[in-house]
Formats: C-alpha cells, sequence, structure tokens
C-alpha cells in the first residue's frame, strides 16, 4: 500500500486479487496523508471473525505469492466461514470439488496447508480442524540430457527456448522465472538473483550462470525490447505453460510441465555427488531434509555406508 497524489488530493493505492485499489484519504497535506495511511493499514490489517478477514490479516503479515495463490481457490468455499465452522467434513467436500476439476492431491494438500497456517497463525491455541488429503509421492518423473537437448530441438520460438535454458540452469519456479529482469542479470559477476530486493522469497535464490546459459542470455540481451528477460512482443509473458505444452508434444514428452525443469536440475546434481546442502541453497530450500528427503536416492552414494555392511 502507498500514497499517491491524485488531482491534488492524497490517495491510497494498492493492489488486490490482480486489480488497483484505491482510496481517498480526504487531504491536500502529504504528513497528514501518511498518518490517515498508517491507520488505514492498521485497520485493514485486523482480522475479522470470518477466515476472508483472518487469511487478509495473515496475508499482510507474512504474505507470499504462493499464499496468495492458494487463497484464490480456497475463497469460494471458506471465506464466509468463522474457524469453528470448518470441519473434516467441509474440508472433505472442498477436497471432493478439487478433484473433480482435475486438481492434482499434492496441489490440493498444498492449498489447505496455506488454509491452516493462517488459521493457526490467528489462534495457536485451538487451531481450526483443517483435514489435508494423503500428500502423493514425489514426483519421480525427470529429463535425461538426451530429452532435454530434443525438447530444446523443438523449442523455435525464442521466448519459449530461453525459458527451458532458465528453467533448468537456475532451477527456478516458472513464476520466478517469468518475473526476472535484467538488472537481476549480473554478467560481471556470473549471476542470477531469482529474488527481488531484500526479501527472500520461497525457491528464489541467487545462482551462478553456466556457460552455455550465458550465450543464450547474451543474444537475448542483445535483441531485448523490455526490462524482462522472459518477453514477447516487447510485453512480460504471464504463462508458459500452453506453449510448453506445445514443445513438449513436438519433442514425444508430453508430461513435461514447468516445475519439470527444477526437479531435473534437482536430480542431475544429485547424480553429480553434489550435497544435499548445496542442492537446497540452489534450489532455495530453507531446510536441507526437504531436499534430502526427495533427492538423497539419487546420489550415487546414497546407502553405499549401509550396503557395504552387508558385504
Amino acid at each position: 500500500m502507498r500514497l499517491k497524489l491524485y488531482r491534488g488530493h492524497w490517495y491510497a493505492v494498492w493492489r488486490e486479487d490482480g486489480e488497483t485499489k484505491r482510496r481517498a484519504l480526504r487531504t491536500k497535506d502529504r504528513d497528514a496523508a501518511a498518518r490517515a495511511l498508517t491507520d488505514l493499514q492498521r485497520r485493514l490489517s485486523e482480522p475479522s471473525d470470518t477466515v476472508a478477514g483472518i487469511y487478509a490479516a495473515y496475508l499482510a503479515d507474512k504474505g507470499t505469492e504462493r499464499a496468495v495463490w492458494a487463497w484464490k481457490r480456497l475463497l469460494p468455499a471458506f471465506a464466509a466461514l468463522r474457524p469453528d465452522q470448518i470441519t473434516k467434513l467441509s474440508c472433505r467436500s472442498y477436497v471432493a470439488a478439487r478433484r473433480r476439476a482435475g486438481v492434482g492431491d499434492g496441489t490440493i494438500h498444498t492449498e489447505l496447508t496455506f488454509l491452516r497456517s493462517a488459521l493457526r497463525w490467528h489462534n495457536k491455541a485451538t487451531p481450526a480442524d483443517v483435514e489435508l488429503p494423503s500428500k502423493p509421492p514425489p514426483a519421480d518423473r525427470h529429463l535425461t540430457r538426451a530429452q532435454f537437448e530434443c525438447l530444446l530441438a523443438e523449442a523455435e520460438t525464442p521466448h519459449v527456448r530461453l525459458f527451458i535454458h532458465l528453467a533448468l540452469a537456475t532451477a527456478g519456479r516458472m513464476t520466478a522465472i517469468l518475473q526476472l529482469t535484467w538488472d537481476r542479470v549480473d554478467f560481471d559477476r556470473g549471476v542470477i538473483r531469482l529474488g527481488e530486493g531484500e526479501k527472500r522469497r520461497k525457491g528464489r535464490a541467487t545462482v551462478p550462470m553456466t556457460d552455455r546459459l550465458r550465450l543464450a542470455l547474451e543474444d537475448a540481451a542483445a535483441a531485448r525490447t523490455s526490462n524482462f528477460v522472459i518477453e514477447y512482443g516487447g510485453r512480460p509473458i504471464a504463462k508458459i505453460r500452453k506453449s510448453l505444452a506445445s514443445v513438449a508434444e513436438s519433442a514425444r514428452l508430453p508430461w513435461v510441465t514447468p516445475h519439470v525443469f527444477r526437479h531435473t536440475a534437482a536430480v542431475w546434481m544429485a547424480e553429480s555427488g553434489v550435497p544435499m546442502a548445496e542442492i537446497a541453497q540452489y534450489l532455495g530450500h530453507t531446510d536441507s531434509r526437504i531436499t534430502e528427503r526427495v533427492y538423497a536416492r539419487f546420489s550415487p552414494s546414497y546407502l553405499r555406508r549401509a550396503a557395504s555392511a552387508l558385504a
């Protein structure tokens, strides 16, 4: 939320659900407007007794892009409820509706985890009874090096080809890559800052630039028409799933999604014997135990010591 002068009067301006909101502060004085803005922020951050109010306050305090993403899915089912009205039955109804919409249990689990986190943030003493579906085992499908080269060969559109390069070499999430701007590509130091500013964001690490990626980025920088690294017609790209799906279909790899590159990067690092702690930093994981649980089995040293005891 910020101040903006409009026709001589100060307004509070902020983004909400992808739209710009504006509220008059009824003053022409800058200092008075700043005080009014602080009061407004305090009022808006005070949670009501509904899930909508609680989640809004949670977002104001700890909100991330993923939390906002989850709320857009949770809102129709839970917004009007009080925490005490959330039951195992209402959670199961939500799960059933999402499954009918073709959403996988892993995504549903993530959505309800955000709901549970928000309600626990609001009241740790008596948290709501949020039931989660069983989390599916980690995705095991990743690209071989030959498959990656085949996919790259089918990517004729420059922005899709550059996305594929970035997605593998940075192991970044789709949103982080699509939001990457040229000021965070440091050719002198040979690093890419997926995060923006000092605030740490999930999965947004600062990673070295591979030689192959450097060449792709140098070509893109020479032809750029905007500040966004991934662009089309001088405009940033909001989504790339459909374009990538078309390339994947041509490469006879229809199961490839944007997240597959992140998973593939971690598998390749593990197969090369890179320590789990280092892979965790590359992926932006705050806890290396998450990395180890998913990727340790790909390491050449995995269970070797245990096996040697049986020799």
